[in-house]
């Protein structure tokens, strides 16, 4: 355990959800592989943006606009993907091997989305789908335009999200506005670090899952699960040092 690292984390999750800088707490997640350098992050998720920005130079005004720029940034230009060959590497829950690799999982990509979108003016939330993390940008007086970061930014209708459901769990899915709801910042950070609690949990690589499940307490203080789960972690480690 690095008691910095965990600290440092601690203090980014630290105030009020609106408080939290999305880009900082996500990145330091990826601390628990190695040192994160965060400016270095801040500073391609700033060229990323302004690539974004040039797109959207020569297009019409408003969000969905500068949403399909980020788009056009990210997938189109940028070479960014989904890992479907090996969704459970690791390092796709880690920002800065995303960044360095052009590659992640539905989440990460989105916080990817979410961080240049907010770079160039756009606000765009987080979706926690069924399974599936999306990205939702809303205009006046339309239904919410809802984006696949995983699929190369694809933009779906209401046909295409009971598709998505319908091929992820097998069940067909009534949909409903709470399941497009803007997910908290807290709330992303949470289910990024339970993706990572499953990964390592299922590797049986305890010290590492000891490093994940400290960062998810300090994001699910109110948790009770999470608080035995640390406590036997904790012990299983000890015994085994």
């Amino acid at each position: 355990m690095a008691p910095d690292a965990l600290a440092r984390f601690a203090l980014a999750v630290s105030g009020r959800d609106d408080e939290i800088e999305l880009d900082a707490a996500a990145a330091l997640i990826g601390e628990v592989d190695g040192p994160v350098d965060l400016e270095i992050i801040r500073l391609e998720l700033d060229r990323l943006a302004a690539i974004a920005a040039g797109v959207r130079a020569g297009s019409v005004p408003g969000p969905w606009a500068g949403a399909r720029a980020v788009v056009g940034a990210l997938f189109q230009s940028g070479g960014f993907r989904g890992n479907a060959d090996d969704y459970y590497d690791p390092r796709n829950s880690f920002l800065q091997h995303v960044l360095a690799r052009r590659t992640g999982i539905p989440i990460t990509l989105s916080v990817v989305f979410l961080e240049v979108a907010r770079r160039i003016g756009v606000t765009a939330a987080g979706v926690g789908f069924p399974g599936h993390f999306l990205v939702r940008v809303d205009e006046p007086d339309q239904a919410p335009l809802i984006l696949d970061p995983f699929h190369g930014g694809a933009e779906l209708d209401e046909s295409a999200l009971v598709a998505l459901h319908r091929k992820i769990s097998g069940a067909e899915l009534a949909l409903s506005p709470a399941l497009l709801e803007p997910m908290p910042r807290r709330k992303i950070l949470a289910r990024m670090l339970h993706n990572l609690a499953g990964i390592y949990g299922s590797r049986g690589d305890w010290f590492v899952s000891l490093e994940v499940l400290e960062r998810l307490a300090l994001v699910e203080g109110d948790n009770p699960r999470i608080a035995r789960d640390l406590q036997s972690l904790r012990q299983r480690v000890a015994a085994l040092n």
